[in-house]
């Protein structure tokens, strides 16, 4: 389930955003007939508060270079993504209809031509260190922006994220934010059992990273005050452990692994409908 906050209308706005994307997500997966559904909707939360309340970002500037910058890791996730960058105006809502379609900008991982989009990725494990050059340079260029790297928990069975990790803490970028979508489960199964982690806070604070734990990952509120947290730290790069749900938002797929990567037949896509119908009368 999604958790919903009692908070201000600025919370209440963004959990109404998260539940409108993920309608327009399932729908393009839907038409498409391709996608990650279940990480689309876990990140969901973590992309909408990074969009539309922490990024420094303008869709009509999207080559400023003090602007903040996001690197979606986690690539095969993509399709949240385009549905923000179409909500927030970087081109228009139409084009989403041709994703996965021939000839499309809108592929199955993010794309550079597509405005608002920083970096091609998809290839699991290189995210980090794209984002640890990002940071560097802010720091050699004197920039004042801030650079967000999404990765899946699964993502972290890749020694390179270890890497970049050990990197960014010995050149202590503090303008830099790792996120984990620690929603517990890959293409292969629960992410215990393909290659356990182990204790994730423990690594991460061990290398030399300041840790943000955040157990609701998908309460928008708690994703706030975990970004706030991340901000207000000198020195060290911080991590956001977020603990997620896979297909969050949508009790009928909800923390199953076949729906890593898996299209809705016609009555599964009008149950998930009808469920994200309800959720947003709740809202």
């Amino acid at each position: 389930m999604v958790f919903m906050s009692e908070k201000n209308p600025e919370i209440r706005s963004m959990e109404r955003m998260a539940n409108h994307i993920r309608q327009v997500v399932l729908d393009m997966i839907y038409y498409a007939k391709s996608g990650h559904i279940g990480g689309d909707f876990s990140e969901m939360e973590l992309l909408t508060a990074l969009y539309f309340k922490f990024l420094h970002f303008r869709p009509a500037d999207t080559e400023n270079p003090d602007r903040d910058r996001f690197v979606l890791s986690k690539g095969h996730c993509v399709e949240a993504l385009y549905a923000i960058l179409a909500e927030k105006g970087c081109f228009p809502k139409q084009d989403l209809k041709s994703c996965g379609s021939i000839g499309t900008p809108f592929i199955g991982h993010p794309n550079r031509v597509i405005p608002g989009v920083e970096m091609n990725t998809g290839s699991l494990g290189h995210g980090l260190s794209l984002g640890c050059g990002m940071a560097l340079a802010a720091r050699m260029d004197q920039r004042p922006y801030h650079t967000y790297v999404l990765m899946g928990d699964g993502e972290l069975d890749e020694g390179s994220v270890w890497e970049a990790a050990m990197f960014a803490a010995h050149n202590r970028l503090d303008n830099l934010t790792a996120i984990v979508d620690c929603n517990g489960l890959q293409i292969s199964g629960p992410t215990e059992k393909v290659l356990s982690p182990g204790n994730l806070p423990v690594r991460w604070n061990a290398i030399g990273w300041h840790v943000v734990e955040l157990v609701h990952g998908n309460d928008m509120c708690a994703v706030c005050a975990a970004f706030e947290e991340a901000l207000e730290e000198n020195g060290k790069p911080t991590v956001i452990l977020a603990h997620t749900m896979k297909g969050a938002g949508c009790p009928s797929i909800e923390n199953r692994v076949e729906w890593h990567h898996r299209v809705p037949s016609q009555q599964e896509y009008e149950l998930m409908k009808a469920e994200l119908e309800e959720g947003a009368s709740r809202l």
